[in-house]
């Protein structure tokens, strides 16, 4: 059900440890932290996911954009050392 290795009887087998260590009291506080915590955590992953994908239509773009040809150079420079004289 938990994926491959996880099962009903592993829950268990924690869900008996967790009832032990915190109490039945404390359960409803631990649980609210651990769903804070995810749900931090995907917002994290998000966050990251939606940067890195913003750097690569960045990068796609700076690709595609043409780039200035030698010739075109030199002649923008033969035209200002013309200009100079």
């Amino acid at each position: 059900m938990f994926g491959p290795g996880f099962g009903w009887p592993e829950a268990l087998i924690i869900l008996s440890v967790v009832l032990i260590v915190f109490g039945v009291g404390k359960l409803p506080q631990v649980g609210g932290a651990l769903g804070k915590g995810l749900r931090e955590f995907r917002r994290g992953k998000a966050g990251l996911i939606e940067e890195i994908e913003e750097e690569e239509e960045e990068e796609e773009e700076e690709e595609e954009t043409p780039k200035p040809k030698r010739a075109a150079k030199k002649l923008t420079e033969g035209k200002t050392k013309a200009k100079q004289s």
